[in-house]
């Protein structure tokens, strides 16, 4: 005797990311503070104030560049969140010149928090954060959005650069 259930269609989850993807660099930045309080390192900038003034300028842009992307998204009324499906392919505004201005704008960041605190840890994990980001994070985002949007997603890349 065979029982036919209503399946329950599943939940698109967009691209399925399991995070915030801003973890990955607080969590670099705090594991290099970490890393520096047990084994220091040479620092990797000077003490000087003009290194201050840079630090506080890339993260200053680094901001910007992030919460231009989530205005940008929210103007669009698609998700900004990664566990959350796409309702169309952003491509104007700060989506002109980088698909990923939300991530760009935290690496510039980044870079300026490693200006702040001078610890060659936090630069030294850079490139772990971005691996990280790339291989669970925009991989992800991508094959959803072709998946979900193929022509229109491939032109968009053949635009526009995945950073700059």
């Amino acid at each position: 005797m065979s029982t036919s259930a209503n399946p329950t269609p599943p939940v698109d989850r967009g691209p399925a990311v399991p995070f915030p993807p801003p973890l990955l660099f607080v969590g670099g930045l705090a594991i290099g503070v970490l890393l520096d309080l047990v084994l220091p390192l040479p620092a990797v900038t000077p003490d000087a104030r003009w290194v201050v003034m840079i630090g506080f300028a890339l993260v200053a842009t680094g901001l910007a560049c992030m919460i231009t992307g989530i205005l940008t998204f929210r103007s669009f009324r698609t998700a900004v969140y990664p566990n959350r499906p796409a309702k169309l392919v952003v491509d104007s505004g700060i989506y002109a010149y980088t698909r990923n201005p939300m991530y760009l704008g935290l690496t510039i960041a980044y870079l300026g928090g490693v200006f702040l605190t001078g610890m060659l840890w936090v630069l030294l994990l850079l490139p772990f954060v971005l691996t990280l980001l790339i291989t669970q994070v925009i991989r992800r985002e991508e094959r959803h959005l072709s998946e979900r949007f193929p022509e229109a997603y491939a032109a968009y890349c053949e635009r526009v650069r995945r950073w700059l």
